[in-house]
């Protein structure tokens, strides 16, 4: 269970009666209802709320016959029974917020007064229950915001707002009032007959929140929960004191959970460079010992090169006419060849690699591969038999291999746009938003633009290329451009310099990489 759900369990016993036990010398909760209807009533009379404010109030109750039914200002009783979501225990009762509450209140103030200003930006998300303000005169914000008062609560009413749970209780306003954004529904409790901080957790319930999105409307993008759904929506009363020590309960076992979330973050932090030391200390061979029995790494890229004029003889790929080699001088210095030309490339050798391994460019062991997207609005394009990723496919994903994404597109789809159909074992690499996302094709695949792939010469180096390309994403960042967002270009990717081992060292590597990081997984589920 992780700390969202441990929370969300918690405030679940919590609002069912689970979490504290009841004291039956408590006040019963319908004797804090009927104190608040009769508040509210005196509140109408002395000019403070209008009739309309107290209009929809109704009386929730149990009959004989152990169904809840629900009694209206004039007179009428309706069964609800339908509508109760759980049994509360004894002393208990259930009321709808606008009978409890006063939704969206007005204040009435000089307009010389200095006052809180609380646009939704200074309202924290999720279960944090925290806001900052700006100091505005209430001439400024009184006509076209959401009026606040101190302790009120504040519920977002728009989307991703809500769902993302900005909601708070006011506290600290400059002189005890303030505004804010329209987007808010406030609730006001009378007298603190409820207490707002066992309210505000009720509005930040799963229940809550899901019913809440049920209730929306508006245009995509702009949705927002319906008023009649908050207004409505049944809240289980317990006694003013029982409310007290749930409160006090929920603040001791919250307080643990974030101390759970920090040892998380913790270990999320070292579980993150442990992993990049295992891979740094991979590509440098120091992860596992050499073996001089092992055929060198020369020897690898010459069996390479000789699959690579294979493919140019058929026509497949195309000669490069950079083509060049990489090797060390007697001067211990690193050179690049190229025809008749020979540069010295220290700067561009990150570290030194055992006798066996040789440093090469991509381009040396596999073509480097872009892709494309269909055009979205031609159906026959999509919906294929072709898995087709985009970068975001990979934004969470784990597992070395890959055998698809969210969509699919059609042979014609492929044809019509710049995609390739990548083979088995291709080593698909994001190159913006963001760089470095890795996979490895499990089967024939496609991506769209937001990838510069290598297509290995030799399929056998595929598994230590993905870790290689993990391990030097530091360094292809580096030389990304681009101002909206960085990407690497398909010539650039091209030139990235990698340390390559022998075959046989690579398959230890891999190995040793993965039991490594099987094991870290099973200490991130603990």
């Amino acid at each position: 269970m992780d700390t969202k759900e441990l929370r969300q369990k918690v405030l679940d016993l919590a609002i069912r009666g689970k979490l504290v036990p009841q004291d039956p010398n408590d006040e019963p909760a319908t004797v804090l209802l009927d104190r608040i209807r009769a508040e509210k009533q005196q509140m109408v009379k002395d000019g403070k709320l209008k009739a309309k404010d107290v209009k929809n109030d109704t009386i929730i109750f149990k009959g004989e016959d152990s169904l809840h039914y629900e009694k209206f200002w004039d007179g009428t009783v309706k069964c609800i029974e339908e509508e109760i979501p759980f049994e509360v225990p004894e002393g208990w009762a259930w009321a709808r917020i606008d009978t409890i509450c006063v939704i969206n209140p007005r204040n009435s103030l000089n307009d010389s007064l200095n006052v809180s200003f609380v646009p939704m930006s200074l309202i924290d998300e999720g279960y944090v229950n925290s806001h900052s303000s700006d100091i505005r005169k209430w001439s400024e914000v009184k006509a076209g915001f959401t009026h606040l008062a101190e302790n009120d609560i504040g519920i977002a009413k728009i989307t991703p707002c809500f769902e993302n749970r900005k909601s708070t209780i006011f506290c600290n306003l400059t002189n005890g009032y303030g505004a804010g954004t329209t987007e808010l529904y406030v609730l006001r409790v009378i007298n603190s007959t409820i207490s707002q901080k066992y309210l505000i957790w009720i509005v930040k319930t799963d229940s809550f929140i899901q019913g809440g999105i049920q209730s929306f409307s508006g245009a995509v993008g702009q949705q927002r929960v319906r008023k009649e759904y908050i207004s409505k929506y049944l809240i289980p009363v317990p006694p003013r004191k029982e409310q007290d020590r749930i409160v006090h309960k929920l603040n001791e076992l919250f307080a643990l959970v974030i101390l759970l979330e920090k040892e998380k973050s913790s270990l999320q932090i070292s579980i993150k460079q442990v992993k990049a030391k295992v891979l740094d200390l991979a590509i440098r061979g120091k992860l596992v010992p050499q073996d001089p029995n092992d055929e060198s790494a020369s020897m690898l890229l010459e069996s390479i090169r000789a699959e690579k004029e294979e493919l140019i003889k058929q026509g497949k790929i195309k000669w490069d006419k950079q083509e060049s080699v990489i090797f060390k001088g007697e001067d211990n210095s690193y050179y690049e060849k190229t025809d008749d030309t020979v540069r010295c490339i220290d700067e561009e050798i990150p570290f030194e690699i055992p006798e066996s391994w040789i440093y090469v460019r991509l381009k040396h062991i596999g073509q480097i591969i872009g892709g494309g997207t269909p055009k979205t609005d031609i159906d026959e394009y999509w919906d294929g038999e072709i898995p087709w990723l985009t970068p975001a496919d990979l934004s969470s994903y784990e597992d070395m291999y890959i055998s698809g994404g969210s969509r699919t597109i059609t042979e014609t789809g492929l044809k019509s746009s710049s995609a390739r159909l990548l083979p088995q074992n291709s080593v698909l690499y994001s190159s913006r938003a963001p760089i470095g996302y890795v996979a490895i094709a499990s089967n024939p695949i496609a991506t769209n633009q937001g990838f510069k792939s290598v297509i290995p010469y030799e399929s056998a180096i595929s598994p230590y290329l993905y870790y290689c390309l993990k391990a030097r994403t530091e360094n292809i960042v580096q030389r990304a451009t681009g101002t909206t967002f960085k990407e690497i270009s398909g010539l650039e990717m091209a030139k990235t310099i990698v340390p390559l081992p022998p075959i046989n060292e690579q398959r230890r590597i891999y190995e040793i990489i993965t039991n490594v990081f099987a094991a870290i997984s099973t200490i991130e589920k603990l």
